[in-house]
């Protein structure tokens, strides 16, 4: 151990920028070198304690905070994009790796971040990397669910930075990221608390994480799985531990992803529904509070990470290698991608909460705090969604992807085969740790914020565990013709902010077009001086209002299209300024 400290984000930023000067295996061992690196840094410092401050004008920005809480989370996410980046080993775009690690630059920003203008800066490094993974993909689908994720996201942020001003204005000028009252919240905790809750994909706004990791690149999507919803996790249990009112959200989100998982027919969108399903169970423990709650939340945190990034890598080989991702368009293929089966039902299992696998040893934690609180309601209704899980990711994905009808075509089936050794090597590290963390606990329970007294492997927890996935598996077989994937749109809760966003374009180019214009001409027949103020005004409206917003508009479609066709140029320019200033801002911590 030393007394140096280094931020891993610092060697992520500045990896990725060194990383176009390599080429060939130097490339490949740059590749996985600057992933490990972060990785040790984060495991061989565990020194509690504020490290990395820097004056920036009125303020103390802390860039370290590490306790047991922030070291669980960073540990994991290193873990991840050293797995991520083995599993992207292939791909020969710069632009691809320098987003990822980018991306996962951010996430620890925010992990370690001290104050609430730190977090900030790193929170919005995340969500303008991360779209480019979505963008990279380059099919005409991507550019405007890439744009849509990106509206989202900035709205959220806009809604986090309110309400950290307006705690910087009540609190006399206190910019700290601690625990906030969550007994007498204010109204600014309710509008940080929405700004995390979005990207935690709470329901209502929820639906751009079904998009658009069902959208990205096929390794985009496994770093994206892991980072955005699990940093927001990590936020809310920060800063809002004890919060009642997020224990009914979490148990709506863990309802309502396992419906809408059940619905879907593309493989990945429906691990991405289930993403929501699995994040209202760590809302829900956080929400709850208590040590046993918030221990069940990092730990179910961890073990998601592992098990999706797992489930991802394996639907994503699917779609490396035919170029499908639709139940409807595969089937029977373990003929032809038997280790990929394999993984993907290791993830299956784990995320099922099968007896020796990962899911088991930390969602029961969640509900057991559920009980022990008398919150006997959440504990039940999760205890459901369990049921759901295994259902659809346990069941479904295995079944209508590797086993049931063949509806391969031709040259889908012909194309067919396990991925390459780098997908296969991420696929079978993460199904390892997987089954490690299920069958040896003090592994993750010994890295948890606070001391661990529960013991998943008894009698009771393992009677009630098979029933549930016994009777669930009947259930599916029985009802296997009524659960058959279907090629269809399910209505989600986006709709009513679509048909809102167009219902405000239509206002403002029908109707109040229609009166300016009439207003005008009436102006110019009648010519009446009372009327000038009338005119003035509608000629500012028309100008701000309506104009600008349809004009607008197309302007910034046509804009963000040039940023994806440019690539690099527009990587460059959105991303690397965001990431220049936390760098810079680090290596004077360094320097000083």
């Amino acid at each position: 151990m030393n007394d140096i400290w280094i931020h891993p984000s610092l060697i992520l930023i500045a990896g990725a920028a060194l990383l176009p000067l390599f080429k060939g295996i130097p490339r490949r061992t740059w590749l996985m070198l600057v992933p490990v690196l972060a990785f040790i840094d984060v495991w061989q410092f565990s020194h509690a304690g504020m490290w990395g401050s820097v004056q920036f004008l009125d303020w103390q920005l802390v860039f370290g905070r590490i306790d047991r809480l922030s070291q669980v989370f960073a540990y994991i996410m290193t873990l991840m994009c050293i797995v991520g980046t083995l599993y992207g080993l292939h791909v020969d775009d710069d632009l691809q790796h320098i987003a990822a690690w980018l991306y996962v630059a951010g996430s620890l920003g925010v992990i370690y971040a001290g104050d609430f203008m730190v977090l900030f800066l790193f929170w919005e490094l995340m969500a303008f990397s991360s779209v480019f993974l979505v963008w990279f993909r380059k099919r005409k689908e991507s550019l405007p669910t890439g744009f849509r994720y990106l509206l989202v996201h900035t709205a959220g942020g806009l809604i986090l930075l309110a309400g950290i001003m307006l705690r910087y204005k009540a609190t006399g000028g206190d910019i700290s990221f601690v625990h906030l009252d969550v007994v007498n919240p204010s109204l600014y905790t309710y509008l940080i608390m929405a700004g995390f809750m979005l990207n935690a994909a709470v329901p209502p706004l929820h639906s751009w994480l079904p998009d658009a990791y069902g959208e990205a690149t096929v390794t985009g999507a496994v770093f994206m799985c892991a980072f955005t919803t699990k940093t927001a996790i990590y936020a809310l249990a920060r800063g809002l531990a004890g919060m009642h009112i997020l224990v009914p959200f979490g148990v709506v989100m863990a309802l309502y992803g396992v419906v809408y998982a059940v619905l879907e027919n593309d493989c990945r969108r429906l691990l991405a529904w289930h993403i929501i399903s699995q994040v209202g169970y760590m809302v829900a423990g956080v929400g709850i509070g208590t040590e046993l709650a918030i221990n069940g939340a990092c730990a179910h945190a961890f073990a998601h990470i592992l098990y999706k990034g797992l489930l991802f890598m394996g639907c994503g080989s699917v779609l490396q290698m035919t170029g499908k991702s639709k139940f409807t368009e595969l089937g029977g293929l373990y003929k032809k991608m038997p280790r990929a089966f394999v993984f993907t039902l290791i993830g299956g299992l784990s995320i099922s909460a099968f007896p020796l696998f990962s899911g088991f040893v930390s969602k029961s934690m969640i509900i057991a705090a559920g009980f022990e609180g008398h919150i006997y309601w959440a504990g039940f209704l999760l205890l459901l969604a369990s049921a759901g899980t295994f259902l659809h990711t346990g069941l479904k994905v295995p079944y209508f992807i590797w086993f049931g009808k063949n509806n391969c075509s031709k040259e889908t089936w012909d194309k067919a085969c396990d991925p390459p050794w780098n997908m296969q090597a991420a696929m079978a590290i993460a199904a390892v740790l997987c089954i490690f963390i299920g069958s040896y606990t003090p592994y993750l329970y010994n890295m948890l914020p606070y001391p661990v007294h529960y013991n998943p492997y008894t009698a009771d927890h393992l009677s009630e565990t098979m029933q549930i996935l016994l009777f669930t598996a009947l259930g599916f077989f029985l009802l296997l013709k009524k659960l058959a994937p279907e090629p269809k749109i399910s209505l989600d809760l986006d709709w009513f902010y679509r048909m809102g966003g167009r219902g405000f374009l239509w206002l403002a180019k029908k109707p109040l077009q229609f009166i300016d214009t009439c207003v005008g001409e009436i102006y110019r027949v009648v010519g009446l001086n009372s009327l000038m103020t009338v005119s003035a005004f509608w000629s500012w409206f028309d100008w701000n209002a309506i104009d600008g917003v349809v004009d607008g508009s197309a302007r910034s479609v046509r804009s963000l299209g040039g940023v994806v066709r440019q690539g690099q140029r527009g990587l460059q320019s959105n991303i690397f300024w965001a990431a220049t200033i936390a760098a810079c801002l680090l290596l004077t911590y360094v320097l000083s």
